[in-house]
């Protein structure tokens, strides 16, 4: 008689797993981060392309002031102080019709965005009223420039924020 155990063949290990090709789950590792590569490079490259309006605002209300302080032309100071903050109005709020308003309106969508009304019923005021009169003088150009970069500064600081 045999031995049934006799019959049993020693044991034989598999052979070692390749390292290539990986298993889906390393497929579908290597996509998702390629894939937030690509997103991070994407956002890095928009961020270094975007101007920075807040430098670039107080550069240009800068230059103003200091061409002022040259030419002591008000009515140059007002049309130059009111297409600046158009510009920053238009750049910030494009889903507003800012570009087609005009006197009052204006006045009163500077001031909604202040909180305040600086600019219907004070300083700003000299933005409807002296801007287009080559014989105008303001009562006070310096308030009026601190005035428009105090607006320029809570616009842009809530763009940021948008």
């Amino acid at each position: 008689m045999n031995d049934p155990l006799d019959q049993l063949k020693d044991i034989h290990l598999p052979p070692p797993v390749d390292w290539w090709p990986p298993a889906p789950g390393w497929w579908l590792l290597a996509v998702l981060v390629l894939a937030g590569l690509a997103w991070v490079i994407l956002y890095l490259r928009r961020r270094a392309a975007k101007p920075d309006l807040r430098r670039e605002a107080e550069s240009e209300l800068r230059q103003i002031e200091t061409a002022w302080r040259e030419h002591q032309d008000d009515a140059r100071l007002a049309a130059e102080l009111s297409a600046l903050l158009r510009r920053i109005a238009i750049s910030l709020y494009p889903e507003t019709d800012v570009a087609g308003m005009t006197g009052e309106a204006w006045l009163r969508w500077l001031d909604g965005r202040m909180g305040e009304e600086a600019f219907e019923k004070g300083a700003g005021r000299a933005l409807m009223e002296s801007a287009y009169r080559p014989d105008a003088t303001l009562d006070n150009p310096e308030m009026l420039v601190t005035l428009v970069r105090r607006w320029l500064e809570r616009a842009v600081r809530e763009g940021d924020h948008a």
